[in-house]
């Protein structure tokens, strides 16, 4: 028996609450707060309000037009223990043959003995996924009902969803290979023993009356090291596998992100029963490609789920128009999850009126979906939403905030001295005489733990509870403890905290023309860890100094050199919500200009050291090897554009972060920073190898503290990366430091950590002397 796909559907929604209240109902669990039933009944009661929600919004309730992507953590944790793809060496994590929720979370934070999975960007967002750790030897099967649980459980309350799981191509794709694997081991060698697990989960959810299951397969928009005709017949495989089944829902495969190009053949030729296709970012079809996709419905995300700009429903339309007579089944979706948005404009009335009728949130989004879909049958039906949605483009295009004359005329004149420092040989000897640092100088990121009490200072500032000079002073005291601490642990450079800051994106969208922030904007990142990102939405300069005072204040308690803190071009936009109406390039170099005013003013006040972060680097490449070039040749430039008017002496650094490093080490090459620092902890100090075989020569600080874990990593754990790093890297180009920030820690851990960090850095000096004396 069939059921007809919905005409209208996402394929995903934000999870992590309205208010947060999966956040807050995670967090008290781990802190032993509340729990593990208290965390069950509210994500129960979340799920079911969800599913009410969106069946509210137009989303037809009893026809799987409501997907299932409810996560505690993360969708590839989720997939991972369904299907038994658990590490060999987490032993405790089972009850039976089933995953715990505890053990779940051991997975994705570790405990005191083993190192959380490792995590990395998902696709071009920034998004975390959780990385599964695969070999010859993983014993796949079904280790977790919970997908079948929870359809049940919106099935009695009058829900008929939409289960979703990430498909088995893409989830071997997004594997690593286990250390235990074997060099010639590699995840997509496994997809015949992850069938069967695949095949008894669609078993049980058909025997629990699903109509569809939605399998993301987003990996096959992507260019891979893989032989394509080896991926076309992994497709093969897998697909005509699962579809032969007669005990299955319909499968519907969620391909977001981008254009299947030549993997649509293979897919198509199987028996899926419905595709979608990424109409915003990827090509629309041809016919011919179209007539492939003959019998199978054909779900078309013309709705962009990646930013918060209101479709062009006329564009829109017409896309729908031009593939309607091609195809046997036609339905409107998001390109991609709604999971990168935050949940509705209702939560934003601070928000200029005008600039909200621009803008367009998940629930908004799935208004679009509603009336695109209506549209196809009733062209009349949405006379009046068109009609609105015209004026809006018009007053974003006519808006003087969104074009600013004198903004264009310093970027227009540019030329290549701009972009471009001293050599870096001359740099490296001017710094060294200037900072005087020891051999394997430690430092931190730049955020120190935000306190309840520097939380509650900002608060009462925003509310008129506290003066800003009342607000400055309790800055400054926070400040004087990190400065103090990072003296007392030995620390060689240092940082103010940034107790001033709520956000690192966030900060400076404030203090810079063109951007606007949001009340209650909340994104996941990962887990339970949400960002606000801003809304750029004009052309950006820099009205006044940002960082100045409270880096020279710091400096000011110190002889140690303290690090000035900035958020660097790419990272600001990749984790804002970036202008669409022209290039990214443009918009870069926007902000890089306003960047180098402040790198000016900061070395002008005495700071030596200044950090121009870029963590986002990695995350906006694009997935087709085709197109990379572009982007990186203007995001390198934006960086080098913010950091080169600092003096030779001006030690600039930069930082990344689950960045998989390797794929872009000629661009960081290029940023022709003084030193990088970047991810290393969770996975051992892999991408020490990347830097051996590209010869890299400047500075750089692999971490040795994972910082995205509670853990505290032994002196021993934090020698050993050490010594893997020395084995690889010139010491005298390397830095001792944490993975990231440490703003969402605290301090208990943080300073045990930290000396532990310290003691390694001590030892790893003493050896070092005694490989050099005489």
């Amino acid at each position: 028996m069939t059921t007809q796909f919905p005409s209208a559907t996402i394929v995903g929604y934000p999870r992590i609450g309205r208010r947060r209240e999966l956040k807050k109902a995670v967090e008290s669990y781990w802190a032993g707060h509340t729990s593990l039933a208290d965390l069950t009944e509210t994500a129960r009661e979340l799920r079911l309000a969800t599913y009410q929600h969106l069946a509210d919004l137009g989303l037809d309730p009893a026809n799987a037009a409501i997907p299932a992507t409810f996560s505690y953590y993360d969708q590839v944790l989720d997939t991972a223990t369904h299907v038994g793809a658990v590490p060999h060496r987490f032993t405790e994590v089972y009850d039976g043959d089933e995953v715990t929720l505890a053990g779940y979370f051991t997975l994705a934070r570790g405990d005191s003995a083993q190192a959380p999975l490792e995590m990395t960007k998902w696709f071009d967002s920034n998004y975390h996924y959780l990385v599964p750790e695969l070999s010859a030897t993983t014993a796949f099967r079904v280790t977790s009902n919970a997908i079948v649980d929870d359809f049940v459980e919106a099935k009695n309350a009058g829900f008929i969803t939409r289960p979703s799981l990430i498909g088995p191509v893409t989830f071997l794709l997004l594997s690593k290979a286990a250390e235990d694997a074997g060099e010639d081991y590699t995840p997509l060698d496994s997809l015949k023993d992850i069938l069967p697990a695949y095949r008894e989960l669609l078993a049980r959810l058909h025997a629990a009356g699903a109509p569809w299951i939605q399998l993301d397969e987003s990996a096959l928009v992507a260019d891979h090291d893989l032989d394509p005709a080896k991926l076309a017949a992994a497709i093969d495989e897998a697909y005509t596998a699962l579809t032969a089944a007669t005990d299955r829902p319909q499968i519907f495969v969620n391909t977001a992100y981008g254009s299947l190009k030549e993997n649509l053949t293979p897919l198509a030729a199987t028996g899926i029963d419905a595709i979608h296709l990424d109409l915003f970012k990827g090509d629309l079809p041809s016919a011919k490609e179209l007539e492939l996709l003959r019998g199978k419905v054909v779900v078309a995300g013309v709705v962009d789920g990646h930013n918060i700009w209101a479709n062009n429903l006329d564009r829109s339309i017409k896309t729908l128009e031009s593939i309607k007579p091609n195809v046997d089944a036609l339905s409107v979706s998001t390109s991609t999850s709604l999971l990168h948005v935050p949940y509705t404009l209702e939560d934003e009335q601070a928000l200029d009126p005008e600039l909200r009728s621009w803008l367009a949130f998940a629930d908004e989004k799935v208004a679009e979906v509603v009336q695109l879909a209506r549209f196809l049958d009733e062209p009349e039906s949405i006379t009046e939403a068109l009609t609105a949605n015209r004026a809006a483009r018009s007053s974003r295009e006519t808006h003087p905030g969104v074009r600013v004359e004198a903004i264009r005329q310093r970027t227009g004149a540019l030329d290549s001295g701009a972009f471009t420092r001293a050599a870096f040989a001359d740099r490296a000897s001017a710094q060294s005489e200037s900072l005087k640092l020891p051999e394997l100088p430690t430092t931190t990121i730049g955020s120190f733990p935000q306190t309840a009490q520097v939380r509650s200072a900002r608060a009462r500032l925003n509310k008129g509870a506290l003066t800003q000079d009342e607000y400055t002073a309790l800055m400054q005291d926070e400040i004087k403890r990190v400065i103090d601490l990072q003296e007392e642990l030995g620390f060689d450079v240092l940082v103010h905290g940034e107790p001033e800051r709520n956000d690192m994106v966030q900060y400076f969208a404030e203090n810079l023309d063109g951007f606007d922030v949001t009340s209650n904007g909340w994104v996941q990142s990962y887990g339970s860890r949400c960002t606000r990102p801003s809304i750029l939405w004009g052309d950006v300069s820099r009205p006044a100094p940002i960082t100045v005072p409270w880096s020279t204040y710091a400096q000011s308690l110190t002889e140690k050199p303290v690090k000035g803190m900035l958020t660097g071009p790419v990272t600001i936009l990749a984790w804002s919500f970036a202008r669409d109406d022209q290039s990214l390039g443009d918009t870069a170099n926007q902000v890089a200009l306003a960047l180098r005013d402040e790198i000016d003013d900061l070395q002008t006040a005495g700071i030596g050291i200044i950090q121009v972060d870029e963590p986002a680097l990695r995350e906006l490449l694009p997935l087709r090897k085709e197109d990379q070039a572009g982007y990186l040749d203007w995001s390198v430039n934006a960086f080098r554009l913010a950091t080169a008017g600092a003096h030779s002496q001006t030690q600039i650094h930069t930082h990344l972060c689950y960045s998989e490093f390797g794929e872009v080490i000629d661009a960081i090459d290029g940023l022709d920073a003084d030193v990088t620092s970047i991810e290393a902890a969770r996975s051992k100090m892999e991408v020490v190898n990347d830097l051996d075989r590209h010869g890299f020569s400047r500075g750089v600080g692999p971490g040795v503290y994972d910082i995205h874990s509670p853990r505290v990593p032994s002196e021993e754990e934090v020698s050993e990366l050490l010594e893997r790093a020395v084995a690889k890297v010139p010491a005298a180009q390397l830095w001792v430091n944490p993975d990231c920030g440490l703003k969402t820690r605290g301090y208990a851990e943080t300073e045990a950590s930290l000396r532990n960090l310290v003691a390694a850095t001590r030892r790893a000096r003493a050896n070092l002397n005694q490989l050099v004396s005489p």
